[in-house]
């Protein structure tokens, strides 16, 4: 098989596709979070920061950009946090709730043993089951 066959093959995997459409939906819910920190919560955080251009801090002789780490650690942490609270606070909010589902085994009045549903007879102890009453449709 040739590398060239290989490739299409690869390239055309459903896998890679839906890669490809989740990396296009990132980047667009990656702006979206981008506007919130930059428009309604880096405001906020500004009244509590220094002021000045803090960013611009620099240690040593090297020229080492203190204030350029700091800020990037703080930028990512913020956006970390809108994310938390976006995707897991928001998301568990707008799910519903899925009824568990329905029983598959039920006791025995007499030996207390677990058996299926639709037995008519307990496997334990052999005691008579009543049937189940019938759902109406």
């Amino acid at each position: 098989m040739s590398v060239l066959s290989e490739f299409k093959q690869f390239a055309l995997k459903g896998n890679v596709v839906d890669l490809a459409v989740a990396v296009v939906i990132g980047n667009a819910f990656t702006a979206i979070v981008n506007a919130v920190v930059s428009d309604l919560v880096m405001p906020v955080v500004g009244l509590v920061l220094p002021g000045g251009d803090w960013r611009e801090l620099t240690v040593t002789p090297l020229q080492l950009r203190v204030g350029h780490l700091l800020g990037a650690l703080l930028d990512f942490l913020i956006v970390a946090l809108v994310l938390f609270l976006v995707v897991v606070k928001m998301g568990s909010l707008l799910r519903r709730k899925e009824a568990p589902p329905p029983p598959s085994t039920r006791v025995c009045p007499e030996c207390r043993e677990t058996i299926p549903l639709e037995a008519r007879r307990c496997r334990a102890c052999t005691s008579a089951l009543e049937p189940l009453a019938s759902t109406p449709a």
